[in-house]
């Protein structure tokens, strides 16, 4: 195709959210005839890697972000590791430049990357959060985002611009001079009617050490729970792995990890969902309509806004990590469940701004014929 672009996508790893909605726009790339390029780090590289085989894929610098094991440490624990991730954010600018030049690319997709950015061609940053939740300092880290933001030459915000929506205060400001389209929600995910095979979903993802705590705590408390569960660890590991454990009214079915055709289905095929409260799961179940039950991660100001929103809504119940027990499951009964938001998604619209020159940039055959 003479209007050909050649994209580089990368999602920030921080959990498996980032990488996971990005499954979607990178798909679109390929249907629209462009030339997708994968760039991350650790498990968001490794499943991009398993769904897209054959997209060209780079490492960037990882950030090396992990929670604090006590949720009041968790602020505490960003402060702490923000000299690293700064020097990360810095070594992925120079790898980011040299992927552009090497390869040729036309554009860029950032998913919440802040380095993956390069002035000589159009750059578009992912987010759902133009505000960043931060407790008392919210407002000054909503504007250093802001301003990080207002570099690109676009800023997708997976979600509906108007009421009602996902995001809430997360994803809409008040007044802007960022250039902002909603997209809608975003999903890998199609909604089918199959025959349910599992009473409870239980599907976890996360930075570590708290994807750990929360899987040792499930594993126990779920004993007691009367039906068939399926445990989807959220480990990207070499092999997809199973393990059945016969419990004394059901059974719990353990994976390491799916890839997404296959979590699709599984989701579909389950009754009720037990998971983070993070946005693209948010998103992943409205589409899917389920009903959900949420554990925020502890301190993460945004899952828990989320989690405190949508029980506010009279939509999902949560609780507190440390308050999880099995009983708690029955009240999703008093709940309504997500419903999907139908938004017609203009991907050819999107991708036009690949399309603009630069006024920075070198000219390039591609650049010349569009």
């Amino acid at each position: 195709m003479q209007n050909s672009k050649r994209i580089l996508v990368a999602p920030l790893n921080w959990g498996l959210g980032h990488a996971t909605r990005c499954i979607p726009i990178i798909q679109a790339l390929i249907d629209h005839g462009h030339q997708p390029f994968i760039a991350s780090d650790g498990v968001a590289l490794s499943l991009l890697q398993k769904e897209f085989p054959n997209v060209p894929s780079f490492e960037l610098s990882s950030y090396k972000i992990t929670y604090a094991e006590k949720a009041r440490n968790f602020k505490i624990k960003m402060i702490w590791d923000s000299p690293k991730v700064l020097k990360a954010i810095s070594k992925e600018k120079k790898e980011v430049k040299r992927l552009v030049k090497e390869h040729k690319l036309d554009g860029i997709i950032s998913d919440n990357r802040l380095g993956v950015f390069y002035k000589k061609v159009p750059c578009v940053f992912i987010t759902h959060q133009l505000n960043v939740l931060s407790g008392n300092t919210t407002w000054m880290s909503s504007k250093v985002h802001q301003k990080v933001i207002k570099k690109f030459n676009a800023c997708w915000v997976p979600d509906v611009e108007g009421k009602p929506n996902l995001t809430g205060k997360l994803g809409h400001l008040k007044k802007s001079k960022l250039k902002i389209a909603y997209l809608g929600p975003l999903s890998r995910f199609e909604k089918k009617e199959l025959p349910k095979q599992y009473n409870l979903m239980v599907l976890l993802s996360g930075p570590e050490p708290q994807r750990t705590f929360l899987e040792e705590k499930l594993l126990k408390e779920l004993q007691g729970f009367e039906g068939n569960i399926l445990f989807v660890k959220g480990k990207i590991e070499g092999e997809q792995t199973t393990e059945e454990i016969k419990t004394g009214k059901g059974s719990i079915t353990l994976y390491n990890y799916m890839k997404s055709a296959e979590l699709e289905t599984s989701i579909n095929q389950s009754e009720k969902v037990l998971c983070r409260s993070g946005y693209t799961t948010v998103m992943d179940l409205a589409k899917l309509e389920k009903k959900a039950f949420f554990i925020p991660t502890p301190g993460q100001y945004e899952q828990e806004y989320l989690a405190k929103r949508l029980e506010k809504q009279q939509l999902v119940p949560y609780c507190e990590q440390d308050d999880f027990a099995l009983e708690q499951l029955s009240r999703m009964e008093d709940f309504e469940g997500l419903t999907q938001f139908e938004s017609p998604m203009d991907y050819a619209g999107l991708f036009t701004v690949f399309s603009k020159v630069n006024e920075n940039s070198d000219p390039t055959p591609t650049s010349l014929s569009t």
